[in-house]
């Protein structure tokens, strides 16, 4: 029975209700409202990891001759490059990684990535955000995703990239700019390393910078009351983290490296990745969530075996460090250090002696933050030109590392337009890898 005396609410007064107690309301709020409450919601589960070290290796580096090699296939396979023995019963490394071999018990490898994008962007895009790219939506890195569930601790940046963000894909997509990552400006192995904007001016003392930003308090609540939108909200975030960095004296001194006792320096070793997986040590332990760092330039294709001897022994010293540095300040079982690149190198080596680009099958390296010790996930076929076994895609590698943070990877954040997007779509966690 209708109700007495209730008008019919006309297509204007549906646009502009303001008798309910909410205030004036459009139809876009009512929508933005009906879309948050139709967020999937999940109950949290526990992480088995606190902090992320991801170390991209920018090229797409040769499977074949680091984690994966091949020694009994045919020389125009298995190229010019020896095998050595691991602390893993029965499984080789390349020859320019003696020392990554040694701890080769601390790792789980996985010899059964696979993605169909043999372009750097396309490939780079899936292994840092665990999606196939689109040209509808730019995708959130890691890193961002991180930045945006758990916020920063410890004043700290929550998301870090050593020395600078590696590329597009490695910010921070369709969410807000507020997320993107602290990029140090400069290289932790220069001379009178520096990172950018950390300090003071000389001529700006502390009272005068606390009085500063008392004032721009006062201009950004204005505009805040003026105007909403993502780049004053995130150029707030932004000031707020800036204020806190740099107000405090132990967050800051997380970036000097300097302090690091001589002989650690040299266990890293003296070099670009020696310095920058220090510098990642260093941050983690203080209480940033995740340091993304780039190494090296891996595209081989002329001349591989030179190219892998040139770079390669810096990364095997510095990375075989790491971890053994963190293990022993007891931080390896809460972090979670994944190597990647874009993809892999072509089975055969070409008339260059080099390797062209291959995604179809290629290797990754994880260690600590809850998965297995010495354990080798899949494996290629004899020419390591495809998975043999247990093939696993990039949205299963970001399924899985997001659960070892506590972040459920079918939740879904929202995207401009209000659209709300899964973190991962179609993942699974891949148990097996799992400590």
């Amino acid at each position: 029975m209708p109700t007495p005396n209730r008008q019919p609410l006309s297509r204007r007064g549906f646009l502009t209700v303001g008798s309910i107690g909410l205030g004036s309301i459009t139809l876009a709020d009512l929508l933005r409202v009906q879309a948050r409450a139709d967020l999937k919601s999940y109950a949290p589960i526990p992480a088995k990891a606190d902090s992320v070290i991801h170390i991209f290796l920018p090229g797409g580096i040769s499977h074949q001759e680091t984690f994966d090699p091949k020694p009994f296939a045919p020389v125009e396979y298995r190229g010019d490059m020896g095998s050595i023995p691991t602390k893993i019963d029965g499984e080789r490394f390349s020859e320019t990684l003696p020392q990554t071999s040694q701890i080769a018990d601390k790792l789980t490898i996985i010899r059964s990535m696979t993605h169909g994008e043999a372009a750097h962007e396309r490939g780079t895009h899936n292994m840092f955000t665990g999606y196939r790219p689109s040209p509808a939506l730019q995708y959130p890195s890691f890193g961002s995703v991180i930045s945006h569930e758990f916020g920063p601790r410890n004043n700290l940046p929550p998301y870090v990239c050593v020395p600078r963000q590696p590329n597009v894909y490695a910010g921070t997509g369709y969410l807000s700019s507020s997320f993107s990552p602290f990029s140090l400006g400069a290289d932790p192995a220069d001379a009178g390393f520096r990172v950018q904007d950390l300090n003071l001016p000389g001529d700006v003392k502390e009272d005068r910078f606390s009085t500063r930003r008392r004032v721009l308090d006062a201009v950004n609540d204005h505009f805040a009351r003026k105007e909403k939108s993502d780049n004053i909200a995130a150029m707030d975030t932004f000031y707020d983290r800036a204020y806190s960095l740099i107000s405090s004296q132990k967050a800051r001194e997380a970036f000097n490296i300097a302090a690091e006792p001589a002989k650690i320096r040299d266990e890293y070793g003296r070099n670009a990745a020696g310095q920058r997986l220090l510098m990642a040590r260093r941050l983690v332990a203080a209480g940033v969530r995740m340091v993304t760092v780039e190494y090296g330039g891996w595209d081989f294709h002329v001349g591989i075996v030179n190219g892998m001897k040139t770079q390669l022994p810096a990364f095997d010293q510095a990375y075989a460090a790491l971890i053994r540095d963190l293990e022993r300040n007891g931080l390896l079982e809460r972090t979670l250090v994944m190597v990647s690149s874009e993809f892999g190198r072509t089975p055969k080596v070409n008339k260059d002696a080099g390797r062209d680009h291959w995604p179809k099958v290629f290797s990754v390296a994880l260690a600590g933050g809850g998965v297995k010790k010495g354990y080798i996930h899949g494996a290629s076929n004899a020419t390591a030109s495809e998975p043999d076994k247990d093939p696993i895609g990039p949205e299963d590698l970001a399924t899985t590392v997001y659960s070892l943070l506590g972040i459920v990877a079918d939740k879904e954040l929202m995207a401009p337009g209000n659209r709300p997007i899964e973190i991962v779509d179609g993942g699974k966690v891949v148990k097996d890898l799992l400590a």
